[in-house]
């Protein structure tokens, strides 16, 4: 089984990540257990996915925060792909989800993920990790603790250091 990083606690992870097919049409969703579908298919599908229940969704880098909009709050998981290291779209997508949307549920990043970028995507409001599997998790949830103290505010973080200091 999958194990992931969840609110600094490494736990196996029993979430299926749906993809489209090579198509572009959308996968089977299965009748049962927890699955993250691509935004696409949730916009297309909304109803049969919120009857069944146990959904989450997930963003590719081109997909708008705005568009799943007010049905974020009823979600329990959203995950946005991280593709490549150099592909920072992802980390504007949690923070619009977190701030401007006020999402407050699990937040999960996968893709190339790793130590290097954990503590960057968590000031961005991600509380949850699919680490890449060629590194080692319990190394890479080390780089939440990477740096004690921050000058820039941030979602975990709102207060800019100048201000806590006074």
């Amino acid at each position: 089984m999958a194990r992931i990083i969840r609110d600094r606690q490494i736990v196996d992870d029993n979430t299926l990540t749906l993809r489209l097919n090579e198509d572009g049409s959308f996968a089977d969703v299965p009748a049962e257990g927890a699955v993250l579908v691509p935004l696409k298919q949730f916009v297309a599908q909304k109803g049969a996915l919120q009857v069944r229940g146990n959904v989450g969704v997930w963003f590719a880098p081109d997909d708008e925060p705005e568009d799943l909009g007010a049905d974020a709050q009823a979600l329990a998981v959203i995950g946005v792909e991280f593709p490549a290291f150099t592909d920072g779209r992802g980390f504007s997508i949690g923070r619009l989800l977190r701030e401007r949307y006020g999402y407050t549920g699990e937040l999960r990043a996968f893709g190339d993920v790793f130590k290097d970028t954990i503590n960057y995507l968590y000031r961005c409001g991600f509380n949850a990790f699919a680490v890449r599997e060629d590194k080692d998790i319990v190394e890479a949830a080390k780089g939440l603790d990477d740096f004690p103290e921050f000058y820039q505010s941030s979602v975990q973080q709102p207060q800019p250091l100048f201000r806590r200091r006074a």
